[in-house]
């Protein structure tokens, strides 16, 4: 997002002492507050009040990092470490992935209603461990797939036929 706040997004502001500032309603706000505007749906941007540099993806991380502390998490280690591993020539990918696998779940929910919330939690959570599998198996096939590629148009130093004998005598 640009510099400029359109006018139907609320702006927090956010000062050197840490403090967020809701420009809408004239009073300092929380990560909790900010947590509620997500949940309402109420558009929003988190600026740096002096600089005017877009916060918003930072403070939404804390969100999640205090949501993951304080409840039951949804990122296991080995998840949080197959995410990091993505991060370079796949992240677009894996990016993309999570955004439409997540608005799934979203339309399901919005399609059954709220009460079957609980019932669709439960699931999910009986299926964490598959879909972690399936990340991991998928994780591994796309290194072995880059690695390959890779190996094959010479990259990164390697030329193709190099271990062959007699390449390297000229």
């Amino acid at each position: 997002m640009s510099d400029t706040v359109r006018s139907d997004v609320r702006l927090i502001k956010k000062y050197p002492n840490r403090r967020l500032y809701d420009t809408h309603t004239s009073s300092h706000v929380t990560l909790a507050d900010i947590r509620q505007l997500v949940i309402d749906e109420t558009p929003f941007q988190v600026v740096d009040a002096k600089s005017g540099e877009d916060l918003t993806r930072s403070i939404l991380l804390q969100i999640i990092q205090e949501a993951e502390r304080d409840g039951e998490p949804i990122f296991s280690s080995e998840m949080l470490q197959s995410i990091i591993r993505f991060y370079g020539p796949f992240q677009g990918m894996l990016g993309s992935y999570l955004d439409k696998s997540i608005q799934a779940v979203i339309e399901v929910q919005k399609q059954t209603g709220e009460q079957s919330t609980q019932a669709w939690n439960d699931f999910l959570r009986s299926q964490m461990p598959v879909m972690q599998n399936l990340m991991q198996q998928y994780l591994e096939q796309s290194k072995k797939l880059y690695l390959s590629t890779q190996n094959m148009f010479g990259l990164f130093g390697a030329r193709p036929g190099a271990n062959k004998k007699g390449d390297g005598d000229q």
